[in-house]
């Protein structure tokens, strides 16, 4: 492993310096297959693989602060049917990932079947689609289908892969994909920063080393690599899976003091960007005038900037690419105060400039991503932190916010900033601490329905769902640059994903981009057979929100830590009229569910006084974030239980005077 580390790496800081930009073009031509190729009849590095890749040869240009290029080839030999299946459809991602946007060119690929003849893919059969993933993420792929793939096939393709805007130089190198890989070879020309030199950390992998080459490029090769599985509720994929990180730094710090010194420094740089003059003190004091406790001025100093700025950073701020091309560079807080306009970071830093002028002591917090990786300071590289929120101390405690990014209410932040060790800057005495976690009752999923049942067990009537906290956060965030007709595609594929014969209708979607507001889904369902028929007696599960979802976890083993993103909670009401002439044999109920103050579970079931309906009433929450390998039996145990209840069933007996008439 090869320490860090210096502050030309680290990401969005002030300063940096313009350098000039060149591209390196390779790999546009086929290798030759082999003829051990063509004959490989088994795979080499997992026994019972499907498929497998030969190699994995990637080229990066870094000689460019403004982008990288990488140019792939993967060559992959399929074993099997099943192999066949996986690897006909290939998806590569593209679009904007954290600050970096990813385009992808020069697509080409091939299929070489068994008998050493070829066929090549056409240029028009390359589109894109849209992907969600297990995490819930949205990811935007170029696609395509290889023609010919049958058992004992090659497949290989290539492509360019040109990132954009990438923080200046730190370059990630992934070594495992999805099937077991061979060999993966990166060959990087590294930028000719004067004074610097290139270094790399592995992560969750072997040690690998740089060789030169000619060119100017070095290599490094991992061989033998499994494929990577996604489970449920994983960690993010850079904590568990094999990569490297390439960085440049000139004289080796004092690890005992670097985070101290790196504090310090960003203080300096960035104290002016906090500059406070009389309008902004009017300002302020106007914003608080009717507020006495420290909470109260910072909750008023909060919606303020809120209110006041419109934020082009928003997707829903309504500004054209044209238009937000031609905005002015805010220098101030006064700046933004006066325009009324600036980006998420301009309204923090107004935030802060108001704080600061209401007597607070404010500043700028440099925070990891745990949606990334799970920054350890142990690792003295500023390259996983970002100055993405503002500390604000009150009394011996530091409160954080976040006013620039628009749905997190006042008292929250990002769930990816939460529950992480930050640093915050200081002239004297930078500290780290850690952010605090949003609680369960905070982020809730409130459900309701008001159903009524059919004699064939149709259930049919009106749901709302109300989303709160970082539920909503996650729901805003994915539909707020969707049209209103995507918007509501996307709820049919929500609610069909569990109840395939549901027909919904009325669809209300509601507070999509209002900033304080629950997210909220409403509409009218019709599910046709929901209940089961047989003879006198329909078969009913009253949990209605809950039918049709399969159990958390499903097998029987675990590779990966189990990772809930934040602390949730869950409130049901369903009340479900019965058709006439029936009768509910008996009202009992699932047992409690409870993990002491981690989790608990709680239902009841009622019946109205007329006798016609059932109410069921369902309440969950669960405080955990991140637990070992070892703990996966105990919360598979749990949920299974949980899932258990869910399914609980009542019986709804026909009266022998109804079932004569009919």
């Amino acid at each position: 492993m090869k320490f860090p580390v210096s502050l030309v790496s680290l990401p969005l800081f002030v300063c940096l310096l313009a350098l000039s930009a060149s591209n390196v073009f390779a790999g546009d031509e086929w290798v030759a297959v082999e003829p051990t190729e063509l004959a490989l009849k088994a795979p080499v590095v997992e026994r019972d693989a499907d498929a497998e890749v030969l190699f994995w040869d990637v080229r990066v240009d870094d000689n460019s602060v403004d982008a990288l290029v990488f140019t792939h080839y993967v060559r992959i030999k399929v074993f099997t049917e099943r192999g066949r299946e996986s690897q006909s459809k290939i998806d590569i991602p593209f679009g904007k990932f954290y600050n970096t946007n990813i385009k992808i060119k020069d697509i080409a690929a091939r299929t070489i079947k068994p008998d050493g003849s070829i066929v090549e893919l056409k240029k028009e059969d390359v589109f894109e689609r849209t992907i969600v993933k297990t995490s819930g993420l949205k990811v935007k792929n170029k696609s395509f289908a290889l023609p010919g793939i049958e058992p004992g096939s090659i497949i290989e393709y290539r492509w360019r892969e040109v990132r954009e805007n990438e923080s200046a130089h730190n370059v990630r190198l992934h070594f495992q994909r999805d099937i077991p890989v061979q060999r993966v070879t990166y060959h990087i020309k590294p930028y000719p920063y004067p004074g610097q030199s290139m270094m790399w950390f592995t992560f969750r992998g072997q040690e690998n080393k740089f060789v030169k080459e000619k060119d100017g490029y070095y290599a490094t090769t991992m061989t033998n690599l499994p494929a990577f599985r996604e489970e449920p509720n994983m960690p993010p994929e850079n904590q568990v899976r094999t990569w490297t990180l390439v960085y440049y730094v000139g004289e080796r710090p004092d690890p005992s003091r670097y985070w101290s010194d790196l504090g310090k420094r960003f203080y300096g740089l960035t104290k002016s960007l906090m500059k406070v003059n009389d309008e902004l003190r009017a300002a302020a004091t106007q914003a608080t005038a009717d507020a006495s406790a420290p909470e109260e001025k910072l909750e008023r100093l909060f919606n303020f900037v809120r209110a006041k700025i419109r934020n082009t950073s928003d997707d829903a701020s309504g500004l054209s690419s044209e238009e937000r091309a031609k905005l002015k560079e805010n220098k101030s807080p006064a700046d933004t105060l006066k325009r009324g306009i600036g980006t998420g970071a301009d309204i923090d830093l107004l935030f802060a400039a108001l704080a600061t002028a209401a007597g607070f002591d404010a500043r700028i917090v440099l925070s990891p991503d745990r949606s990334d990786i799970f920054f350890e300071p142990a690792f003295t590289n500023p390259y996983f932190l970002n100055p993405s929120s503002i500390a604000v101390r009150v009394g011996d405690k530091w409160r954080f916010y976040n006013p620039g990014y628009n749905f997190v209410q006042s008292g929250m932040l990002r769930w990816q900033e939460e529950g992480v060790d930050v640093l915050i800057t200081d002239p004297k005495e930078p500290v780290w601490t850690q952010t605090p976690m949003t609680p369960s009752s905070k982020t809730l999923e409130k459900r309701t329905a008001k159903l009524s049942l059919s004699e064939d067990g149709t259930l049919e009537g009106d749901v709302r769902i109300e989303y709160t906290g970082q539920l909503a956060v996650e729901k805003k965030e994915y539909n707020d640059d969707d049209s209103p007709s995507e918007r509501e595609e996307t709820l049919r594929r929500i609610v069909k994903a569990r109840l395939s014969t549901a027909e919904i209708s009325d669809i209300k979607i509601e507070n999509v981009t209002e900033q304080e507001k629950p997210f909220v889904y409403s509409y009218h369902v019709r599910v046709p057979g929901y209940a089961q028929r047989t003879g006198k007696r329909l078969f009913l599960q009253p949990s209605f929100f809950e039918h049709g979802i399969s159990p958390l976890f499903s097998a029987g083993t675990r590779q990966t830590p189990i990772y809930f993103h934040y602390p949730w909670s869950e409130q049901d009401e369903v009340s479900i009229e019965w058709p006439a002439g029936f009768a509910l044999e008996n009202a009992d109920k699932p047992s409690p569910v409870s993990a002491g103050d981690l989790s608990r579970y709680v239902v009841s079931i009622s019946v109205t006084p007329d006798s016609r309906s059932l109410v069921y009433k369902r309440s969950f929450f669960f405080e955990g974030m991140l637990f070992p390998v070892t703990s996966y039996g105990a919360l598979k145990n749990y949920f299974d239980m949980v899932h258990k209840a869910d399914g609980h069933t009542l019986t709804l007996r026909q009266s022998a005077v109804a079932a004569a008439s009919k």
